[in-house]
């Protein structure tokens, strides 16, 4: 009987036909494939698509790459795409949104991941209102735009929704309420608005809700503690205010708890060290306040642990030492006191940030004996003596800043056996020594700040090729530049400021194509600036301020293209160097002459800012022309120079300048109307120059009005320092003219009969007209006049 049932059993499988995916469906995918061609070969002669290759229809479509299909032995409907990083290119792609359409015909999708293809436009609302059985979307990293259709939250059997990483706007919509089944809930880096909706709450079965990175404001609902399933409750980076809700601490099973970066008060409830399974808290950059008296045991376990300011005072809190597993620490922005303390040391903690405290006493030297240690901020504290000997057992570390503490001696050798090391920020302390370190094998090294300390000798050269950012400056270099300069072929900022460099600005300083910003101020630079500087492409920030150079100014300079058009940024900033501001660690400002005072400009906006400064120098011949043609310049000063001739009619084309410092040269000739065109402008300063005529007027200029800008020059006038100009001297009294044509219309007239008369009276008279008669006495008159 079984050999009977076996046999059976083998008829029918030879004889019942294979079940394939349906060909409405694989019409669906190969349409959509077909799409994919056509939007990608404009881009490369290629097709990208190698992951669809066997997407044909001789086969089966269940066969496909990146297609499941069900197992029921009745059909092979297609459930699940896998269809992520499509379309990766060395040179993006942006897809339209239209190109999920013949996938909406696939209404068995249980499964639908595009994550990673740069799709744009708005999402399909009626699309997905099709496929009612999905239970798992993931959209993360696309460029999709416009709010969220509600028709998503439709979907009742959706069980993870994944639409971080876009451009989605507006409010969450409330009908997110009708997802009961949904455990995973990632809109994460979006550009959303408005409240949380308390209908969030109606989500029991939530495990996770990231949310972090939009612009969510109000409260956290104050209910949120009925989420009782929550692992996992990410809210950083938002507008959310209010204090912590008290339910938080009913999460029993919660995980993570990411507050980090809203706007909310008040104290941060004791009850969370009670959450068992708590991993990660993060709290800091609110307005919270910590209870310094709270005596607190900890039933959790934590890897990461961030109270940035959050008003701790005192020594570090010793219930950290229970914390066994702890990999990141941020107690930054505080004011805690007191000294490193040993455990913390010995703790083998992997990011120990505790910047901008009142910490002070020396390094334990067991903390660089960690395997662990990866990042260590300490900077802005009172912090003194050398570094540890042993700083070079760090290995595994990859960023170090000390920076404005009060170390002091020499940098110890050992430090560049730390191979892995990125970032090394040293700056403004009292560190000394003629020579440093080797770092020329330390190819990860690219960032360095050695500003602000007191090093000597000629400037360092011995870093590595890889090196993007070398400050250097206001220390007590001397000697010429080295051409070794140039073995840093990627150099992006350098930064020699305040030293004693002397001798001629050399030529091959041009080498370093790369360079964005060049800063040699207050040193005793001499001779000609070279004309190759302006091969540098990618320069937008030139400072040569303060030196002895003289000749004219390069006409080539007008063709520095990141003056014309302000490049993208630093490499720093496409790579993962971002991550490293994640973890609290940020590079000194620049400071610059902005605006007439040394300021400070935020490195992480200096790509939106190009200055040119050559003043204090010796300077002289005419300012070219070519330099209206630098369209991106903020700041232009060729102050207390020997500059001569007129004031260049095409700076009125610099239309980003806010600063314009022209005084203390031999400028001669009028004003050109065409400053008049800076809308931008803030500080303008003329002064001690040869200039006459009118100053001009409109826009910002009406504003332009110290007189101190004006002042030594031949004959400036205007209404910026209230002085008459003669051409308008007539034009301001016309009610007077008007008077004048009257006087002369009646008391003119009255006076002009009385001259006439007499007028008349004298031509008669002396042409006897009118003669008198003779006096009878006559003779005896004439006697007495004789006598």
């Amino acid at each position: 009987m079984a050999k009977l049932s076996l046999l059976l059993g083998l008829l029918i499988l030879l004889f019942t036909p294979s079940l394939s995916c349906p060909e409405h469906q694989k019409q669906a995918l190969l349409q959509f494939k077909a799409s994919l061609i056509n939007a990608t070969t404009t881009f490369s002669p290629k097709s990208p698509l190698a992951l669809l290759e066997s997407w044909n229809s001789s086969l089966d479509c269940c066969h496909w790459d990146m297609v499941n299909c069900s197992s029921r032995s009745d059909s092979r409907n297609v459930v699940a795409l896998y269809l992520e990083d499509l379309v990766w290119l060395k040179e993006p792609i942006v897809l339209s949104s239209t190109i999920l359409t013949p996938l909406f015909r696939i209404r068995s999708l249980t499964h639908l991941v595009m994550s990673w293809n740069q799709i744009q436009g708005e999402l399909p609302g009626d699309g997905f209102a099709n496929l009612t059985e999905l239970v798992h979307l993931d959209l993360w990293n696309n460029a999709f735009n416009g709010s969220i259709p509600s028709q998503l939250f439709h979907l009742k059997h959706l069980q993870y929704l994944d639409i971080s990483l876009n451009s989605f706007q507006g409010n969450i919509p409330k009908e997110i309420g009708n997802m009961t089944k949904l455990q995973h809930l990632i809109l994460r880096s979006n550009k959303l608005f408005g409240e949380i909706p308390s209908s969030i709450l109606n989500l029991k079965e939530l495990k996770t809700m990231d949310l972090s990175y939009n612009s969510l404001s109000m409260e956290i609902p104050v209910d949120i503690g009925n989420l009782a399933n929550l692992t996992n409750l990410d809210l950083n980076c938002n507008k959310l205010t209010g204090t912590i809700p008290s339910t938080i601490q009913d999460l029993t099973k919660l995980e993570i708890l990411h507050l980090e970066s809203n706007l909310l008060i008040g104290d941060i409830p004791s009850k969370l060290f009670n959450i068992k399974g708590l991993k990660g808290l993060l709290l800091g950059g609110n307005n919270l306040t910590w209870n310094n008296n709270a005596k607190i045991v900890p039933k959790f376990t934590l890897s990461e642990l961030s109270m940035r300011s959050c008003g701790l005072t005192g020594e570090i809190p010793s219930w950290i030492s229970t914390q066994k597993t702890l990999e990141i620490l941020d107690l930054s922005e505080n004011q805690l006191e007191g000294m490193f303390p040993q455990w913390l040391a010995e703790m083998e903690v992997g990011t120990i940030i505790l910047s901008d405290n009142n910490l002070t006493g020396s390094l334990p030297p067991r903390l660089f004996n960690s395997q662990k240690l990866y990042a260590l901020s300490l900077s802005r504290n009172n912090f003194y003596r050398e570094l540890p000997n042993n700083i070079g057992n760090a290995t595994t570390l990859g960023i170090l800043t000390l920076a404005r503490n009060n170390f002091s001696g020499k940098v110890p050798e050992s430090i560049s056996k730390i191979y892995g090391l990125y970032l090394l920020d040293l700056s403004n302390n009292k560190f000394s020594g003629n020579t440093l370190p080797d770092f020329s094998s330390n190819v990860q090294l690219q960032i360095i700040d050695f500003s602000s300390n007191e090093f000597s000798g000629e400037i360092p050269t011995n870093f590595s090729q890889e090196t993007i950012i070398l400050a250097l400056g206001k220390n007590k270099f001397s000697g010429r530049l080295s051409r070794n300069l140039t073995n840093m072929s990627k150099l992006e900022y350098l930064d020699i400021h305040d030293n004693k460099i002397k001798g001629e600005l050399p030529d091959f300083i041009c080498q370093i194509s790369t360079l964005h910003i060049l800063i040699f101020r207050n040193n005793s630079l001499q001779g000609s600036i070279p004309i190759c500087i302006s091969n540098l492409t990618s320069l937008q920030i030139l400072d040569l301020s303060s030196n002895l150079l003289v000749g004219e100014i390069p006409k080539e300079f007008g063709n520095l293209a990141g003056m014309i058009e302000t490049p993208d940024g630093f490499s720093y900033f496409n790579g993962f160097g971002t991550n490293y501001y994640t973890i609290g660690t940020k590079i000194n400002d620049m400071i610059v002459n902005w605006k007439k005072s040394k300021q400070g400009l935020s490195f992480d906006n200096l790509k939106n800012y190009s200055l040119l400064d050559l003043s204090m120098n010796q300077l002289s011949g005419k300012i070219p022309t070519s330099l209206g043609r630098l369209k991106a310049l903020k700041l232009l000063n060729v102050s207390l120079n020997n500059f001569y001739g007129r004031i260049p009619a095409s700076i009125g084309d610099l239309k980003n300048l806010e600063g314009l410092d022209l005084s203390r040269n031999n400028l001669s000739g009028s004003m050109p109307q065409s400053l008049a065109m800076l809308l931008q402008l803030t500080i303008l300063d003329v002064s001690n120059n040869k200039l006459t005529g009118k100053i001009p007027i409109g826009s910002q200029m009406d504003t332009m009005n110290n007189p101190d800008f004006y002042a030594n020059n031949s004959g400036l006038c205007g209404m910026q320092i209230q002085v008459l100009c003669p051409e308008d001297s007539s034009s301001t009294k016309p009610p007077e003219v008007e008077r004048k044509e009257t006087w002369f219309s009646w008391e003119g007239m009255v006076i002009g009969y009385v001259v006439a008369f007499f007028v008349t009276v004298a031509i008669l008279y002396l042409t006897e007209y009118c003669v008198p008669v003779k006096p009878p006495n006559h003779r005896s008159q004439q006697g007495r006049q004789k006598v």
